[in-house]
């Protein structure tokens, strides 16, 4: 399976990280969103993105010049037809994923290879809505893609051999590690990530320690780089509950039960850094603690 165009469906946070290592790796990309002004702002972001790479000598310019060159955009959802292999990369939402699934089958070529970047959700169900299970995968890269190592590859019960192996070979293309999970609610980082996450926001809920002391409490105490709770802004609040919903749905075990608090905090549209206010508060010069 020679993979050599790469559709990638969603612009955001994700979306515009996956097309910049790709066309860094020499694949031809083409992203696609519903809104050209979220292709416009990836675009710029990965130029932005670029650039700091080239500041920091890990990229010429020369290299940066030929990636932004290899990624087109559209609005079109059918464009990405003709491409070798298409990654999903919009909201944590299972609904939306199957309806750009099934709007994306009819126009895809035979050997296409289809693939989720979900966080969570079970990648044999979102394949038996393609007319290609065999051909699907969970592809699910870590944020900020251009910086973190690792790519979980999830097969779902009908993923075949080849399928595997291509996008194995994509993974080390790209210089990332891959690590394989088997198709569980969460996965691997995620089924351990999430009930930490979830659990100190239970520690803030219950009135053990607050969001400073949480946070210092982790960097210090355990050499974590950011607090659990600075972990959830940046992740998002509302990607937090929903994998957490997953894992409480998905396996009915009581301790995975979303905390309170994260649900009172997505429902106030206080989803972290991308809503600027979350467990702190984003809107001046230095982040503040919201509790």
């Amino acid at each position: 399976m020679a993979i050599e165009r790469v559709g990638v469906v969603g612009a955001g946070q994700m979306g515009n990280g996956i097309a910049h290592v790709f066309a860094l790796a020499g694949y031809e990309v083409l992203l696609t969103d519903i809104s050209e002004d979220a292709l416009t702002s990836a675009t710029s972001l990965i130029a932005r993105n670029l650039d700091r790479q080239v500041s920091r000598t890990l990229i010429t310019d020369a290299e940066k010049t030929d990636a932004m060159a290899r990624i087109a955009t559209t609005t079109r959802l059918t464009d990405l037809g003709p491409t070798d292999l298409i990654i999903e990369a919009a909201t944590e939402r299972e609904t939306v994923k199957t309806a750009i699934f099934e709007d994306l089958v009819p126009h895809l070529k035979p050997d296409t290879i289809l693939t989720s970047n979900t966080s969570s959700i079970s990648i044999t169900r979102l394949a038996s809505r393609t007319d290609r299970p065999e051909k699907f995968m969970g592809f699910h890269f870590m944020n900020p893609v251009p910086i973190m190592q690792l790519v979980e590859l999830i097969r779902g019960i009908a993923t075949d051999e080849p399928t595997f192996q291509a996008c194995h070979a994509v993974v080390e293309k790209l210089g990332k590690t891959s690590a394989t999970a088997e198709d569980f609610p969460a996965f691997i980082v995620n089924r351990i990530l999430m009930p930490m996450i979830n659990e100190a926001i239970y520690t803030l809920y219950e009135g053990v320690g607050s969001v400073k002391s949480i946070d210092t409490s982790l960097k210090l105490g355990a050499n974590h780089p950011m607090g659990p709770l600075e972990l959830a802004d940046f992740i998002g609040l509302d990607t937090c509950l929903a994998i957490m919903n997953v894992l409480h749905d998905g396996l009915a075990d009581t301790k995975y039960r979303p905390c309170p608090l994260l649900t009172k905090y997505v429902e106030a549209g206080w989803l972290g850094r991308k809503s600027k206010r979350g467990f702190y508060d984003y809107r001046g010069d230095t982040p503040v603690p919201t509790r």
